[in-house]
């Protein structure tokens, strides 16, 4: 099959240099290498004619309702699964709790494999048909792999997943009942990135990695598009993400920046980025004010481990430009975090899920946000994805026998522990 060009698309500009290349199957910049990132170029011109609060209401409830906005051709056969539109919800207990005004969560569980790459890997498999692959492949810590997994099914993809070996066996598990073929690479994440890339390049396999792929923080993006949409009378002062490879908070940023731009908004919330204390590259560039010099990763939050992030200038660029910050937290912060998100929010997040959450308390407690401004934290994966380090955050249950003196003792030893 022919695919039609996307209408809207108008280029892709090197991070680096910004060189403008004409639309094809091309991943990083020619002349800067596999650093010169690229980012798609629309018309937005001819897309603010068709993008109005009018049209959207008239558009179905998922992340494609921003077409125009997206990379993909008019002869693409939309997968099945409902992908984005996930709810933003107020939760006054957790906004006490934390110490801000007003707190608002997405939950990104809600997504077909349970986490936001969804939004990514359904446009990676529809570019893989684009260009005419039958195969994709792509390396991932958990979350982008069980996406893929999950998305090429849908579609009737081959799909090849790289994970390191500490992937947590609930998301291999998942990879596998999609039917994916998965190895288990001994060594890092960025081992198993690099040979994903060979392999692609060796066997001819389309490379859904988000990190050099351009396309796939296109989809990404849309998180932001519905932020403006379902927060536009009430904008957050802030959007809190967790941050491993950089192209999630770069994605977000620039559906913020382009619903401003087609003045759907007014303005655009701070992006408070956040990483794991034993997976912080990013945040150590943005504090330094200097290239980003890779690190070993050592944090229970396995989808944000990342010690060579491809796209960090990108997040940094969308970062900058909303005049945000940068903050690194514990595990031990992180597993509080999964705890008071789902006591007082009621929404399962796993380890990197719930990241946001820990850096906003973080950023409280050191006065980068203030106690009278609002805030959205993306929960960007559910906790059934990692159990073992939500058995940590949760705690045990009581084992009692079948008897109600049993019951009465257990209670009354629990209000004595406050165990």
């Amino acid at each position: 099959m022919t695919y039609t060009p996307p209408r809207f698309v108008t280029g892709l500009t090197c991070f680096i240099c910004g060189t403008t290349y004409p639309y094809g199957n091309i991943f990083t910049c020619p002349e800067c290498g596999i650093d010169g990132i690229l980012d798609v170029q629309y018309d937005y011109d001819s897309i603010g004619k068709r993008i109005t609060p009018n049209s959207l209401a008239l558009r179905g409830l998922n992340h494609w309702r921003y077409e125009e906005l997206l990379p993909i051709s008019s002869d693409s056969v939309i997968p099945h699964l409902h992908i984005g539109w996930t709810p933003v919800y107020d939760i006054p207990r957790l906004a006490k709790a934390v110490g801000v005004q007003k707190l608002f969560l997405k939950d990104e569980g809600r997504n077909p494999t349970s986490s936001f790459k969804d939004r990514a890997s359904s446009i990676g498999v529809l570019k893989a048909a684009e260009f005419g692959f039958e195969t994709i492949a792509c390396a991932s810590t958990g979350n982008a792999a069980s996406s893929l997994a999950g998305l090429s099914a849908a579609v009737g993809l081959k799909s090849y997943i790289f994970v390191p070996e500490r992937a947590p066996e609930p998301k291999v598990t998942q990879l596998l009942i999609f039917g994916a073929t998965v190895l288990k690479v001994q060594g890092t994440y960025e081992n198993a990135f690099d040979l994903c890339r060979e392999g692609c390049e060796k066997f001819g396999w389309y490379n859904r990695n988000s990190g050099t792929n351009p396309f796939l923080v296109e989809g990404k993006k849309t998180a932001g598009l519905e932020i403006a949409e379902q927060c536009a009378a009430a904008m957050p002062d802030w959007v809190v993400v967790s941050v491993g490879d950089g192209c999630t908070i770069g994605g977000i940023g620039k559906g913020l920046q382009e619903m401003k731009m087609l003045g759907l908004i007014d303005r655009v919330p701070r992006l408070l980025g956040v990483q794991a204390e034993g997976a912080r590259p990013i945040v150590d560039a943005f504090v330094s004010g200097q290239d980003l010099v890779p690190t070993d990763t050592n944090t229970i939050a396995d989808s944000i481990a990342v010690g060579t992030p491809r796209n960090w200038r990108r997040a940094l660029w969308q970062i900058e430009q909303t005049h945000g910050e940068m903050i690194a937290v514990s595990d031990e912060q992180i597993l509080e975090a999964m705890r008071i998100t789902a006591r007082l929010g009621g929404v399962f997040g796993e380890p990197a899920g719930v990241t946001g959450m820990a850096g906003l308390q973080l950023a409280v407690e050191r006065k980068i946000i203030r106690s009278h401004e609002t805030a959205l934290v993306i929960v960007t994966g559910n906790g059934l994805k990692d159990i073992h380090s939500a058995k940590q955050a949760a705690g045990t249950a009581i084992s009692i026998a079948p008897t109600l003196d049993a019951l009465a003792k257990a209670l009354d030893t629990r209000s004595k522990t406050g165990a």
